[in-house]
């Protein structure tokens, strides 16, 4: 019999739209063929995977994916997938995952050469955004800081399209501790605001990018609190060479951590320290 929205299963599901619940099992909802595909790449993430007949006919793949590795795959009512989705159009398939949490001090352990941190950022479409364009830049760790949104947030999940499942998910309570950690691993630091004192493009220019850096990111509306800028290496502005007056959280992420990732993989001679701008030969 299909599974209603009445189901017990179901029903359980259906709490983890909200965040004690998600706090309180450590689960949390992944929707559609895209996010369900990532989350069933990672070992042990997934725990049980709904989907209508017709879904589940049409992502055979991933439902065979998900009995080929002992997940309960169960058949739901397009009411009950409904009932688990949060989209207006859900495409029937909803995954039901653990959580992903990794502590600092292991993810730093792990060398990454990027690192995005997300300051007190409330808003889960642009947290997700900066996600998954951290994930395409190359950096192996996002970390959530201070009051920032849950991670597991639907809107959160479904804006970072997959990515939330292919790097290290930190969260921290302490923005300040955070940047101590990162600078005591030997990371630059550098505060994104549009009154820094650094041009990110005089940065690059310079080959002050090439080093391990972690970018601090703070929340559309009121950016960084002032005690992360004073924290930070540098802080570093998004040059504007038209008449915009800036640009928004996700735009400015891209652009710093792409000028990272291109500098970090070009074939460097001398690497110049980011905060004196004093080059060293390898």
């Amino acid at each position: 019999m299909l599974f209603t929205p009445r189901t017990p299963r179901v029903v359980a599901a259906r709490r983890l739209h909200r965040r004690r619940d998600r706090e309180a099992t450590g689960r949390f909802l992944a929707e559609g063929p895209q996010a369900v595909r990532e989350a069933l790449a990672v070992p042990g993430v997934v725990t049980e995977l709904f989907g209508t007949p017709a879904a589940l006919d049409r992502y055979a793949e991933l439902a065979a994916l998900a009995a080929g590795g002992d997940v309960p795959v169960s058949e739901v009512t397009d009411d009950a997938l409904v009932a688990l989705a949060e989209t207006v159009a859900p495409q029937g398939l909803v995954a039901v995952c653990r959580h992903l949490d990794v502590p600092l001090d292991r993810a730093l352990d792990r060398r990454p050469g990027l690192v995005a941190v997300l300051a007190e950022i409330r808003d889960p479409g642009n947290a997700g955004t900066v996600l998954r364009t951290a994930d395409a830049a190359g950096a192996g760790t996002v970390v959530f800081a201070g009051d920032a949104v849950d991670p597991y947030n639907g809107k959160c999940v479904r804006a970072s399209a997959g990515s939330l499942f292919h790097v290290d998910v930190v969260r921290a309570d302490d923005p300040v501790e955070v940047v101590a950690a990162l600078r005591a691993a030997g990371f630059a630091v550098l505060a994104t605001t549009g009154y820094g004192e650094e041009d990110l493009d005089d940065l690059a220019d310079a080959g002050r990018l090439a080093a391990p850096t972690a970018w601090l990111f703070g929340s559309e509306a009121h950016g960084l609190p002032r005690a992360l800028t004073e924290a930070a290496d540098a802080r570093v502005r998004v040059p504007l060479h038209g008449r915009a007056e800036s640009l928004n959280l996700a735009a400015a992420a891209a652009v710093c951590l792409y000028s990272s990732a291109k500098a970090q993989r070009r074939p460097v001679s001398g690497r110049a320290d980011v905060t004196t701008g004093e080059t060293s030969r390898p």
